[in-house]
């Protein structure tokens, strides 16, 4: 691609300061304000988790790109398009909504501690909501740089649903991989509501009984590049993402702490 990665999007699962500061969601920060002033165009998205005040951080709804409904299984879901903007950063960050999904006062687990039934299944959602307004605003994506693990339904989305769509013709997938991959199984419907447009069983090789490790290893396959965002990566991971021969980015914990990291992102990009 060399230096055309001019217009970048950012899927993330957390961000500052809508999320507490974690190491996903000060990257989430920081890292499109960076590439914006290295002059690129940027776009970021998110989850509109329960525990946003929106008040406090100004969301509204988007009407026009709100209103579209997407099924998984038999069940029809409204798709609801919030946006905030950051303007110490000049950056608008959107937020995908469904009050099912994501009108919960907890992210991942229960208060119990207990990982929620349907994690999957937002997982899904939270891409698919994506791609579609990405459609909506008609903003072609160079590269599409997904962060946090329920953001990793959207790399196999995007090489298979939606190989065939002109906006997304020329995208390319790069994938920040954390710490945050879960252990724990999805629902037993998951591989099957998984299946999307032209996906196939065959595409995602997800069997009964599939978890986040797994699900990780279907984002890594279908990315064009790999960024180690943080020094605990699952181990198993790490060696997958290895064996498929596309650009990785090792992990520099001075570079993060510097903030020099967006320099090597942003070459990153250039070079997918």
């Amino acid at each position: 691609m060399g230096n055309s990665a001019q217009k970048i999007l950012f899927v993330n699962s957390e961000m500052y300061p809508y999320l507490p500061e974690t190491a996903i969601s000060k990257i989430a920060r920081y890292l499109p304000q960076g590439i914006q002033e290295n002059k690129k165009e940027i776009r970021a998205f998110m989850p509109r988790w329960g525990c946003i005040n929106e008040r406090t951080n100004q969301l509204h709804e988007v009407i026009r790109l709100s209103g579209m409904n997407i099924i998984i299984g038999d069940i029809d879901r409204p798709l609801v398009i919030k946006v905030a903007s950051i303007s110490a950063a000049r950056i608008q960050v959107y937020f995908i909504d469904n009050e099912d999904y994501f009108r919960r006062k907890h992210i991942y687990r229960d208060a119990d501690g207990k990982f929620f039934k349907d994690n999957g299944e937002r997982a899904i959602f939270f891409a698919r909501g994506v791609l579609e307004t990405v459609k909506k605003l008609r903003w072609a994506p160079d590269i599409i740089h997904c962060q946090g693990w329920i953001s990793h339904v959207l790399p196999l989305y995007l090489k298979k649903a939606y190989k065939d769509d002109p906006i997304f013709s020329g995208s390319k997938i790069v994938l920040s991989l954390y710490g945050d991959t879960p252990d724990e199984k999805f629902s037993k419907d998951f591989p099957q509501s998984v299946l999307f447009g032209a996906v196939k069983p065959k595409d995602t090789l997800l069997e009964a009984g599939a978890g986040g490790l797994d699900l990780a290893r279907v984002a890594i396959r279908y990315s064009d590049g790999i960024i180690m965002g943080s020094d605990d990566v699952h181990p198993d991971l790490a060696r997958f993402a290895g064996r498929m021969g596309v650009p990785i980015l090792p992990y520099d914990a001075a570079s993060i702490e510097d903030g020099s990291y967006i320099e090597a992102y942003n070459a990153f990009y250039d070079k997918i």
